[in-house]
């Protein structure tokens, strides 16, 4: 069977300043031009069981907030994790200052401060967006052992996690990048993300603006542990972003080993 090959899956949004303003940025572009090429975190698939529609998410890895073709001080301060999460048609941009609710005008200023979860339609803020997922063959590993054997000779792994409410099915496609292995007795146990954790009670138009980002964990084929990313309290008066909420989900999961 075909599996995506995550080390070549990538996406590029492009932005040109001569055709759309940017509306995403905290700093003046020192140029006109960028293209931003991002590797492929997670894959998420979404059909509403009401109507068969079915919406494709992309999460993108994890970079910083730079000013690109400078000669010095090409990271912008206060600086930002940025994480963007794609369809063909929706954006959420996902920005991690020291702090939560940081307050960081975008540039130009005049269009006010930028939220820390920025939703939109591609089309009003980029110049174009090109999602490139690259395949290959694979093999299903269904027995613990033959998992075990796997991650020990060093094959590269993907996980394949259906997620069945009761308005939506979801299956997240992600590379298995931390696992754990015994082989005395044939256990293994991922340790993997981030990865896409939708929020099912969204409309489907809306389910852009619902995800989270999480780690995963999963020892058997029914059930997939989580921990996921939320504001969480530092001390009195101060917020953070962090991995501190627990969610448990009866899941399908599958472990397949690439081939090419």
């Amino acid at each position: 069977m075909k599996a995506i090959d995550f080390s070549k899956s990538f996406f590029t949004f492009r932005i040109d300043a001569l055709k759309k303003p940017p509306k995403t940025v905290s700093h003046k572009p020192p140029f006109s031009l960028n293209n931003a090429r991002i590797p492929v975190d997670c894959v998420c698939e979404i059909v509403e069981k009401q109507t068969g529609a079915c919406q494709t998410f992309i999460l993108g890895a994890n970079c910083k907030t730079e000013r690109v073709g400078v000669e010095m001080d090409i990271f912008t301060q206060p600086n930002a994790d940025f994480v963007p999460i794609v369809s063909q048609e929706q954006f959420l941009f996902l920005k991690t200052f020291d702090r939560a609710d940081k307050g960081v005008p975008f540039y130009p200023p005049s269009l006010g401060v930028q939220p820390e979860r920025q939703t939109g339609r591609v089309e009003q803020a980029l110049d174009s967006l090109k999602i490139n997922l690259s395949f290959c063959s694979s093999q299903v590993l269904d027995k613990p052992a033959a998992i075990v054997a796997a991650v020990l000779s060093n094959q590269l792994l993907i996980a394949e996690t259906r997620i069945d409410q009761p308005q939506y099915v979801a299956t997240l496609i992600y590379p298995i990048k931390t696992i754990n292995a015994n082989e005395r007795d044939n256990i293994y146990q991922t340790d993997t993300g981030p990865i896409l954790l939708p929020d099912f009670s969204k409309r489907p138009d809306e389910l852009i603006t619902g995800f989270e980002l999480a780690f995963s964990a999963f020892n058997c084929p029914t059930w997939i542990e989580l921990i996921v990313r939320a504001k969480t309290l530092l001390q009195a008066g101060i917020l953070v972003y962090h991995y501190s909420q627990s969610a448990r989900f009866e899941a399908q999961n599958t472990v397949l080993q690439l081939m090419d």
